[in-house]
């Protein structure tokens, strides 16, 4: 088990790895060796995720979720699989924890009467000085 949160942990068994060749640093070791990881992780069918967990998920992946429900992160940053590997794990983590936190209602409020008389005096004073800079014959004369 990968521990997410608290009560969240996700099954290595939801976790499916391959591995391509990668573009990235590694000079002749890049054609031989498949060291970029693709890592799909099953989001719709996950068991440890609650329904409103998989929304924002969904929503916060964008485009990396496929219209299967399928969250596929390809690392390919560094030279070597098994740092590749790690990154993508970390990465699915810090997503899948950033989607539990479930983000704060607002609670609309109206200004204060205070303010509502600091914004009107504010007002005043800013069309005083516009009302100052105007001429008295209409066109300005060069």
């Amino acid at each position: 088990m990968i521990p997410v949160t608290d009560h969240i942990s996700l099954d290595e068994s939801e976790l499916r790895w391959d591995f391509v060749r990668s573009s990235g640093p590694g000079g002749q070791n890049v054609n031989k060796v498949a060291t970029a990881v693709q890592l799909r992780f099953d989001v719709r069918h996950s068991p440890g995720l609650s329904p409103e967990t998989k929304k924002r998920l969904a929503r916060i992946a964008g485009r990396k979720m496929t219209s299967d429900g399928v969250l596929v992160i390809t690392a390919r940053r560094f030279r070597y699989q098994e740092r590749n590997r790690m990154d993508a794990l970390e990465r699915l983590v810090a997503l899948i924890r950033q989607a539990s936190i479930v983000p704060k209602r607002r609670v609309r409020t109206a200004p204060s009467k205070a303010a509502r008389e600091e914004r009107l005096r504010e007002k005043k004073i800013r069309g005083g000085k516009k009302k100052e800079r105007r001429r008295a014959g209409g066109l300005p004369e060069d």
